[in-house]
């Protein structure tokens, strides 16, 4: 999980510093010395963490916070927000200003993640309800036109590939006069990496940008490259005057270095950071929330957005009838589950809840994905009769039910003691009864 280390050093480090009610400029020193290891432990630049380090120790120790009733706690706010600056402060958006079609160049090493990166962008932006047409500009690594191709066909999404052995700069040329007659407002060209930085490779990409003239030249750099994806968005800014990163693969590397140098050494902001394996695994990179999920405070803004994508508002509004009338059934009980998996998971869902951030380990998320998977296998086991009124399920048929799932009884008994307790929860949020209002609290869902 992305910032994994280093949200543990932190989160350690801020939890002292909460509780101080009296801080001198010793304790600032030795603080921030347990935040720079933190930082470099994280493969951030050296430059960067020493960058950091001092401008919060020149915040920490100002009289106002020193004097103050919680410099502890004044303290956390400054590296709050100095993570927040370094990440970028805010926002960026894509730039859809000019006319259409607008074109963004994918750019990067071999291995980044740029072809994949077009399809998860291209999903992101119909979404929004644009009309993209992707591009195959790499002719030159084996199958890359094809994955593109096999990638637009389960996305649906049609892909411009041009003819065997045409410049890439003519098929991108192409490509935007096709979308111009099709009416595709958005074209994303995926174009050719090298296993390194050369000059070939960055005349070729200069060569498309001054044929295709992009709004946007998104650099896809690989997380888990570390200090070097500094190095690489640098000699990328320099040629190409990028206008953004794509980090790829933020979910396999618990440092995380490069999203805080990336930014601080090239100027130019995170705009995506893509985080799991599935198309539609691509999150707008939020500088604030993603300080908070570092520093442990969770990110609720998040996890509402990734509801309400995932969750059908019909389907809920049926769910909330059946909890008023009390006819959950343990079928409703396992499509919530699943709910959970398409949202990502335990592990991505309890990072982002205030007060369990930071405090969850990746043994206790493995733990609880392993109930869900079993818990799933229970109820499948059942027939849609039990499913519906657990009460008939006599010793006999939790027998049956166990060696259908590979589970045990125990876990049967659990199962129904903790979906009995999460009714009598839902009876209690309702006010258990038919048609009454709905308490203080919401329905989770």
């Amino acid at each position: 999980m992305a910032f994994e280390n280093l949200s543990a050093k932190l989160q350690a480090t801020m939890k002292k510093l909460r509780g101080q009610t009296r801080v001198t400029e010793k304790d600032v020193k030795e603080f921030m010395r347990e935040i720079r290891m933190a930082l470099l432990e994280a493969d951030v630049n050296y430059k960067v963490a020493k960058d950091f380090v001092a401008s919060v120790s020149e915040k920490a120790v100002g009289q106002s916070v020193m004097e103050s009733l919680t410099p502890g706690q004044q303290i956390v706010k400054i590296v709050y927000d100095e993570l927040t600056e370094l990440l970028g402060s805010k926002e960026a958006k894509l730039d859809f200003s000019r006319s259409a079609p607008h074109v963004i160049m994918m750019v990067g090493l071999q291995g980044a993640g740029k072809t994949t990166g077009t399809g998860k962008l291209a999903l992101h932006l119909r979404k929004d309800g644009k009309k993209p047409l992707m591009v195959a500009c790499d002719v030159y690594r084996p199958a890359a036109v094809k994955q593109l191709q096999v990638l637009g066909g389960q996305i649906d999404i049609p892909v411009y590939a041009g003819e065997s052995g045409q410049d890439p700069v003519k098929i991108a040329k192409d490509a935007k006069e096709r979308a111009l007659r099709n009416l595709n407002d958005v074209v994303i060209v995926d174009t050719a990496g090298r296993l390194q930085i050369n000059e070939e490779l960055m005349d070729e990409l200069v060569r498309i940008k001054d044929a295709v003239k992009p709004a946007e030249i998104l650099l896809v750099v690989d997380a888990m490259t570390g200090q070097e994806a500094a190095n690489v968005a640098q000699a990328f800014n320099e040629k190409l005057d990028i206008t953004g990163v794509i980090l790829s693969k933020l979910d396999s590397d618990t440092r995380g270095g490069s999203a805080l140098s990336v930014r601080a050494i090239t100027g130019k902001p995170v705009k995506f950071a893509s985080s799991g394996e599935k198309m539609s695994d691509l999150e707008v990179f939020h500088p604030d929330r993603m300080a908070n999920r570092i520093l442990g405070m969770g990110d609720v803004l998040s996890l509402i957005d990734k509801a309400q994508e995932i969750f059908d508002e019909k389907e809920a509004i049926e769910l909330e009838k059946k909890i008023r009338s009390q006819t959950f059934t343990l079928d409703d009980y396992m499509q919530q589950m699943r709910q959970v998996k398409k949202m990502g998971g335990l592990g991505k869902i309890m990072q982002m809840i205030p007060g369990v951030a930071g405090q969850i380990t990746d043994d206790d998320v493995d733990k609880g994905e392993v109930k869900l998977k079993r818990t799933e296998a229970i109820i499948c086991s059942m027939t849609m009769k039990e499913r519906n009124k657990p009460e008939i399920l006599n010793a006999s048929r939790r027998k049956r039910i166990a060696a259908g799932s590979g589970t045990t009884v125990q876990e049967i008994n659990t199962l129904i003691r903790e979906f009995e307790q999460v009714k009598a929860m839902m009876k209690q949020m309702t006010g258990g009864k038919k048609g009454g209002k709905m308490g203080k609290m919401k329905l989770p869902f």
